[in-house]
Parts: C-alpha cells; structure tokens; sequence
C-alpha cells in the first residue's frame, strides 16, 4: 500500500474547509476532527444532507434545468427509495438502524436517510463545524500553497444583493487544505438529439423530475432505463397515456426489466434509439434494420446521468474534467500537483457510499497530520496515467473512469 504510515512523527494539525455537508462531507468532517485537525464545512443548503435533502423546487427558469451551476442541489424525487439496504448504508460505527415511529423498512425513503444523518450529526458533534446557506463562489491556491476560499452568506446576499449592498454577504478565508466533497448527482447530462432545439414539447432532465401528476394523460418518452430511468418510467404509467421506455443497448434490458414490460404492456413500452425530434411533436425511433417509428409525445424526460462539476474550484488547470473525467487524480482523491493540499471525497460511483467516503476521509485526515505519506508527484502522476491506460486497452470510455465496476 503506498500510503504507508510515518512512523511516531507527532500529527500536525492543520485548518480545513470542506466544501459540502452531504455524506461524504459529514465523513470528512468526523475523520478530519478525529485526527486533531481544525474543520469547516461550507453548505449552500439550509440543513445538512446533499442529496438526501429533499427539495420539492427545481430549475423551473431553465427548461431543461442543465444550466451551470444549477440552482437546486437535489434530484431526489419525492417516492425515491435506496437500492441498497440499510445495513450497508450506514457508517462503520454507527449503524443505520431502525428506529421505532420512523421509516423502519430495510429500503426506506430518502427522508428516512436524511434523518439518520442528522442523527449521525448529532452523535458526534458536528453541527458545530457546519456553516449552513453558504455557497462557496471560489477556492484558489495562494502563492504561500495555502487555500483561499471566498464564500457567500446566501441569506445576506439574496436579500441585499439587488440593492447593492449584498458585499456584507461574501468571506474570504484562508485554510491550509480543501475537501471538495459536492457530490456527483446535480449536473445534468444530456445526449445530443437530432431536432432537440426546436422539438416544440416539454423536455426536462430526471434532475427535475418530483411527482406524476404533471404529466396526467400525456404521452411520455423516458429516455434512459438506468435505475431513476425505470423508477419515474414506472411511477408515470400510472398516470400517463403512453409511456415509452428508450434503452441504450439490449444489454441496458435486464430480465427484471423485461418482466415489467411485460406485465405492463398495455401503456409501457420500449424502443432502443431516439433518432430525432420532429418539429411536428413527434418523436422517430430507429427500429432496426433502416425502418424507424414516430409516435406524438407530449414530454420527453431525459434519464442520463450527471456531470461532475465544480464551477467554484480554481487550481490553474491543474485539475479538470474531460469527459466526465476528474483528474489527473490519484486514487480518485489526490490531484499529484497540489496533494495533499486538495483532495477529493466521494466522486466514485457504484460503492457502498458511507464506507467508501469515510475510507477516503480517513486517509486523507492521516495524510494532512502527517501520519501516513503520499507517493512523489512523479509516482502519483505514473499512476495515474498506468490507470489511464488499462481503461482504453480494456475499452471502458473516459466518462466510467469513477466507477467501481469498471475497475479491476
């Protein structure tokens, strides 16, 4: 393991901001703290939680709400469930259990999971180092290698800044490292349509997707049939016309998938490919073998992921995305430039997400107090490039270099 300890070299303390208080900042923070290390987490938001605080607004302003950096953190929708259960969703020690007059079920709802992480605040103390309706605007390197961070009291800015007198709202600070830990689940990402621009229909990501009810007696094309893909496909065949499910590939139909197709076949549908958006309001399926199909929809909901993005971070080009690539990063946590000083928490994909995002906090709190050691920038840099390569011979495309399940 190339993160070795140092052997009894005393922990150095050192001023850390963390830049977002969903899990994997709560990780960083608990982790950071119980090194010795002096913690500020930075959160947009009103209560703590990312993701998992539920927001019944979205971009409505933006009609496909993929404007950068977008207004509303969550995509959550309001009947999201976890996949995975309770027991493996918890932190190492303080297990996500039960609690009599709540959510008790093993796959409970995202305001079950919001709960246990303010309860997870509370345990052990961390409201104190949390800064609520803070954005972070910018986070640059300083000649002397510290990080200064200007940020801005939402509640002053928004209420003065139409005045002129929102220069009150904004703070500057400098710390000694940054945890960039924003999440991954609040960017949109769209596929590129023939006839996109001028389809005369409603087109929005899952991002702002909350309830059914809008789309009542419509007929709706989902394009995507990832796991929010068949969940909201799933929730508007209740209320829907026609629901037409577009998969990627036949690899994308899992069994389970086609058995819903087939139970519900009546108003579900599935098609392969988008080929355009007619002008007319019809959207053109290719059916195979050169025919094509149209059908007249009134709603086409993209279901197509989400781009990394960090509109508040400045390292000069040091660290950027490429085709949803954050990197270079070593172990998908350092940037080799301007470890340890810079790290990243929670950008992989397809994990158990609180083990996955203390594991990282905790190396990266060591690092920082000198307890264990990176690689020189140069072996870092190897690495990373050595990871690079694997991935193109192995022929998994840029934009999966975060996920677990493209990686040996």
């Amino acid at each position: 393991n190339m993160d070795t300890a140092c052997g009894s070299k005393p922990p150095q303390s050192k001023k850390v901001c963390v830049i977002g208080a969903g899990m994997a900042g709560l990780a960083a923070a608990l982790e950071l703290r119980r090194e010795g290390h002096d913690v500020t987490v930075l959160e947009q938001s009103g209560d703590i939680g990312g993701q998992w605080l539920y927001d019944p607004r979205t971009d409505a302003d933006d009609a496909l709400g993929v404007a950068a950096p977008v207004k509303v953190h969550s995509s959550i929708y309001a009947s999201l469930r976890l996949i995975s259960p309770r027991q493996t969703t918890g932190f190492t020690d303080f297990p996500f259990c039960p609690k009599s007059g709540r959510d008790d079920r093993r796959f409970p709802g995202h305001r079950e999971v919001h709960l246990y992480l303010k309860d997870f605040c509370d345990a052990f103390g961390l409201m104190e180092a949390v800064r609520l309706n803070t954005r972070v605007l910018r986070a640059a390197m300083t000649p002397a290698r510290k990080w200064a961070v200007r940020s801005m009291d939402l509640g002053l800015g928004e209420r003065d800044g139409a005045n002129g007198k929102g220069l009150d709202a904004y703070v500057d600070e400098v710390f000694d490292a940054v945890v960039v830990a924003t999440g991954h689940y609040s960017q949109p990402r769209l596929p590129i349509i023939k006839g996109m621009e001028a389809w005369r229909g409603r087109q929005m990501h899952s991002h702002s997707y909350r309830v059914p009810e809008p789309f009542c007696g419509e007929v709706v094309v989902v394009v995507g049939c990832g796991d929010s893909g068949r969940d909201i496909a799933m929730e508007i065949r209740g209320v829907a016309k026609e629901v037409y499910m577009v998969a990627g590939s036949m690899e994308a139909v899992t069994p389970g998938l086609s058995k819903v197709l087939a139970k519900h076949s009546a108003n579900l549908h599935l098609r392969l490919e988008v080929e355009r958006l007619c002008e007319d309001g019809r959207v053109a399926f290719k059916d195979g073998g050169g025919s094509s199909s149209s059908i007249a929809a009134d709603t086409v909901i993209y279901c197509t992921g989400y781009n990394y993005s960090f509109p508040f971070l400045d390292t000069g080009g040091a660290v950027a995305v490429d085709d949803n690539r954050v990197g270079p990063l070593f172990e998908h946590v350092f940037p080799p430039s301007l470890a340890p000083s810079l790290s990243f928490v929670g950008l992989l994909r397809k994990v158990f997400a609180p083990r996955s995002f203390e594991a990282q906090a905790r190396w990266v709190a060591q690092v920082l107090s000198g307890r264990r050691k990176l690689p020189t920038e140069e072996e870092m840099l190897r690495s990373v490039e050595e990871l690079y390569r694997a991935r193109e011979i192995a022929g998994v495309p840029s934009k999966y270099t975060h996920e677990v399940a493209c990686i040996d």
